[in-house]
């Protein structure tokens, strides 16, 4: 009697372990189902998508008359709401320049459908990024803000991706501004480690910017 206790006893955790396996969740299958949200997060925000071959041609997603243009770039889904190309100031990062960069930003985890963190109407506590035009690449790096304090210095790839396309100007009033969808491979250390997508609105200001006349 005691043998079949113990033989059932074994059989009971192997039954326990095998159903704890069934219950992992790939890694594939949680792209699969990032890709998933993502597309189905287009569909409930009524974007539009626009090519590459005719968004580069002018870089102009259309925001007015009831588009919601955006354009696939890098494996992010980007929306360009303003760009300062006619302002006094306003001009593209040269190259080997480095420019502090004052990001206000919102943050909204598609997976869950929650807001993370943000502070795009908190005039008093902006991000700061350092900025790096070099070889026709940007990097950057987290010196100050609520993106550091939550996730460190790393700035998202999802965040550099829009730069190639922006002009900059010190006016906060029409500072460049841009809407990002990014998947986990392009976004924080979170996103990375657990595989979910995040929308971004995000404005940039240079902290230390003059006429180009």
């Amino acid at each position: 009697m005691r043998n079949l206790l113990k033989i059932w006893g074994i059989l009971s955790m192997v039954v326990v372990a095998l159903s704890s396996c069934d219950d992992t969740v790939t890694y594939s299958e949680m792209k699969e189902k990032e890709i998933k949200l993502v597309k189905n997060f287009i569909v409930q925000q009524k974007i539009d998508l626009i090519p590459y071959h005719e968004f580069i041609k002018d870089t102009i997603t259309e925001t007015t008359n009831g588009r919601n243009e955006y354009v696939e770039v890098d494996g992010c889904y980007l929306q360009i709401v303003r760009n300062p190309k006619n302002a006094s100031d306003g001009r593209q990062m040269r190259e080997s320049e480095t420019v502090n960069m004052i990001a206000r930003y919102y943050e909204y985890n598609i997976s869950e459908a929650d807001t993370i963190s943000g502070n795009i109407n908190d005039t008093d506590n902006p991000d700061i990024m350092r900025v790096k035009y070099e070889y026709g690449v940007y990097s950057a790096s987290f010196t100050d803000g609520y993106m550091k304090a939550i996730y460190g210095d790393a700035v998202p790839q999802g965040w550099l991706v829009p730069l190639q396309f922006l002009y900059f100007t010190r006016y906060q009033s029409q500072a460049a501004k841009i809407n990002v969808i990014v998947p986990h491979t392009k976004g924080t250390s979170e996103a990375s480690s657990y595989v979910y997508p995040c929308f971004y609105q995000i404005t940039f200001t240079p902290e230390n910017w003059y006429d180009t006349n």
